[in-house]
């Protein structure tokens, strides 16, 4: 994980998000850029893509085992 300094694209917030207090995600070729809704301007976390599925796929496996 490193942290970047892009702020170009569109950014994703969570349909769950309650009072914009989430993250957003954005993605580009290689990376998900992730940072928080109520400091778009601070810094943003970047995971390679490969590193990201694996994360959202292990929280969709965790909430459906619920």
């Amino acid at each position: 994980m490193s942290v970047t300094d892009n702020r170009r694209g569109l950014w994703r917030r969570s349909s769950h998000s309650v009072n914009g207090n989430c993250v957003e995600v954005r993605f580009d070729p290689v990376q998900a850029l992730v940072r928080d809704s109520k400091k778009p301007g601070g810094p943003i976390l970047a995971f390679p893509i490969a590193e990201w599925k694996v994360f959202t796929s292990t929280l969709n496996k965790t909430r459906s085992s619920g």
